[in-house]
């Protein structure tokens, strides 16, 4: 005997793009700052590309820390605006 007969219709696009954003917000939220490798992996930029374009840039140049010869940081945030700022102007 069955006693019911379920079915459920499932939007694949927008279950895929509400995981995208939940992703995206737990990343923003988690991160403080990020190096070169980090800002190459999520912009899907190369580490040259964004030396050239981006990171000799005066504005990044500001957000920049770092000890006497040792690796490289920037806040997440602001490089983040920064860097839409530079595309913006290309």
């Amino acid at each position: 005997m069955q006693i019911a007969d379920v079915t459920v219709n499932v939007n694949q696009s927008e279950i895929r793009s509400y995981i995208n954003q939940q992703l995206d917000q737990a990343i923003t939220e988690s991160l403080f700052v990020w190096d070169i490798e980090t800002m190459s992996k999520r912009t899907c930029m190369s580490k040259s590309f964004l030396e050239n374009e981006f990171l000799r840039d005066p504005r990044m140049k500001l957000l920049e820390r770092r000890k006497e010869k040792g690796k490289r940081f920037w806040f997440y945030e602001e490089s983040k605006q920064v860097m839409k700022e530079i595309m913006d102007e290309w």
